[in-house]
């Protein structure tokens, strides 16, 4: 019999990619200028408040750039990305403008997380087995059979966001949303029958 469950929970995490991008003539020049971007910004994550455990490099990358024809290398394009986990996401907002503000000109996110995601996933579980065994109790009833012990559990599930706000960030130039996420669970759940 297959069940399935939901929990939902409001995102109190959020995590960023900030990157910097340079062009220079040469790729020792392009790769400092994106470099000292990068610390700058990286500082700035600090002062706003991000635990330096928090702030890991998740790309760093060279590529030199052609002229129009393709045919003969003009410069170079250096890129280098931090990823923040902002762990009150409140402060998310203030955190991307502080970030921006030292020299990131590229932002990816938000990511958004629950820290009471296990506990919620746990709750679905247990949703889904009680619907399992709800139909399979409607199957037996409608048979004229008894329902017997559960035999085998097999388990599946994940996070789903959904895009409702239940409550806003502080208020920033760049307003953070963090919405719900349904955490889903499913089984399958054989039963013996008598």
């Amino acid at each position: 019999m297959l069940g399935t469950g939901s929990a939902n929970v409001t995102p109190d995490r959020a995590s960023f990619a900030f990157g910097t991008v340079s062009q220079a003539a040469t790729a020792n020049a392009a790769l400092a200028a994106s470099s000292q971007s990068v610390a700058r910004v990286i500082a700035a994550l600090r002062k706003a408040g991000v635990a330096q455990a928090d702030i890991q490099t998740s790309d760093v990358s060279l590529s030199p750039r052609m002229n129009d024809n393709a045919d003969a290398i003009v410069g170079y394009t250096a890129s280098n990305t931090v990823t923040a986990t902002i762990r009150k996401i409140g402060e998310a907002g203030d955190i991307v403008d502080a970030a921006v503000g030292a020299g990131a000109n590229q932002v990816y996110g938000p990511n958004l997380l629950a820290s009471d995601q296990d506990a919620a996933y746990r709750n679905a579980l247990k949703a889904a087995v009680a619907e399992a065994r709800a139909k399979a109790e409607t199957l037996a009833t409608a048979s004229s059979a008894t329902l017997g012990k559960i035999t085998a559990i097999v388990e599946g599930g994940g996070t789903m966001p959904m895009p409702m706000a239940v409550g806003a960030a502080k208020d920033s130039s760049v307003p953070i949303e963090p919405g719900t996420q349904k955490i889903e669970a499913t089984v399958s759940v054989t039963f013996a029958f008598g």
